[in-house]
């Protein structure tokens, strides 16, 4: 066994803390992970959202796990009207194209696999990237809605 001086000892310690907050730290700003969304009218929890960066550097969401009393693995988008009509949501890509802008991501869209509408789509960290507000709109921001989601643990 080998024995460690002491500063090398303190300096073992310090690096296995480093590595432990550093993925803490990276999702303060980045919306990269899992996230559970929450029912606008139940403040129930509704599904869980991957969020992955894709290869030219924007975000992308894609349903992982319906949490509804009424979702079911074999659950389809019948509202859909685009090539989403129909498929799976578990699986389906609901949130496309997201950009980062200064503090937030912006210039993608959402879909609300409830009534198939593609929505403009802006979202911002807040709580030490905990939680993420979306909000989904029709022209310009005022008009539209958010959403809180909590970061999956």
């Amino acid at each position: 066994m080998i024995q460690l001086t002491r500063p090398l000892r303190a300096l073992a310690a310090a690096s296995a803390l480093l590595a432990c907050a550093a993925p803490t730290y990276a999702q303060a700003d980045n919306p990269v992970g899992t996230w559970q969304t929450i029912d606008d009218n139940t403040h129930q929890p509704k599904a869980l959202v991957q969020i992955a960066e894709d290869g030219d550097g924007t975000l992308s969401g894609k349903v992982v796990k319906g949490l509804g009393a009424n979702d079911t693995p074999d659950r389809r988008c019948t509202a859909c009207t685009d090539e989403r009509k129909d498929q799976l949501i578990k699986g389906m890509t609901i949130i496309k194209a997201m950009k980062k802008d200064g503090d937030h991501w912006d210039g993608g869209n959402i879909l609300d696999p409830e009534n198939g509408k593609v929505y403009k789509c802006k979202m911002s960290l807040e709580d030490g990237g905990q939680k993420l507000v979306v909000r989904g709109y029709i022209g310009v921001s005022l008009l539209g809605r958010s959403q809180t989601w909590v970061r999956a643990q």
